[in-house]
């Protein structure tokens, strides 16, 4: 009795961890379908900046990009844009371009308007560097830019972004090199920018 018991849960325990694989690998061909529509080249997307106005990010070829997704009333912030700020300065002449998006779906931390945001950035953040127009960076409305970067770089977890500031940095050929979590402080990446700045 107690050895048929143990057969039987042996069998069941077979049957589920096949199950297991067989939807796992479902999952996996349905997500490589859900993307087969991105671009090949960060290149190929196109955004809005904060004033509504459309963005080539062709432009940014030859650069070295941190893109961030921001918000204005995190624990975070004050910080990571005192750092970017110091980056930019450092860095902005020899190739580096820092890009922030805003976006409100962590705890609602960038509830304004592109407009409200703008002038607290600026007026308060004193950031230079430029900022986009707010966007969701998960769920089913994922911003093209997000969608393609997650899809390059995943992170802990999984790929879905976890916290406002999380980090992609990327080098000068538009290649996805770095993630980096909400809790890595900008100046803590410095030498992996300087790494591909100097890179030819």
């Amino acid at each position: 009795m107690n050895s048929t018991f143990q057969i039987g849960s042996l069998v069941a325990l077979f049957l589920a961890v096949a199950l297991f694989f067989v939807n796992f690998d479902s999952l996996s061909s349905f997500g490589k379908l859900a993307e087969a529509d991105l671009p090949k080249s960060i290149y190929e997307i196109n955004v809005k900046d904060i004033k509504g106005n459309d963005v080539r990010l062709s432009a940014y070829k030859g650069k070295v990009l941190l893109i961030v997704n921001v918000a204005s009333n995190c624990g975070f912030t004050h910080s990571n844009y005192k750092e970017m700020n110091a980056l930019y300065e450092k860095y902005r002449e020899k190739g580096l371009e820092i890009l922030a998006f805003p976006c409100n779906q962590f705890a609602s931390q960038e509830p304004g308007s592109n407009e409200e945001i703008e002038e607290t950035v600026c007026s308060r953040f004193k950031a230079e560097f430029p900022i986009f127009e707010k966007i969701n960076v998960n769920g089913k409305n994922t911003a093209l830019l997000y969608r393609y970067l997650k899809s390059q770089k995943g992170g802990f977890l999984g790929s879905g972004i976890k916290w406002n500031f999380t980090k992609f940095l990327l080098g000068k050929n538009g290649a996805v090199v770095g993630r980096y979590s909400p809790y890595t402080s900008p100046l803590k990446i410095e030498s992996d920018i300087q790494k591909l700045l100097e890179a030819s």
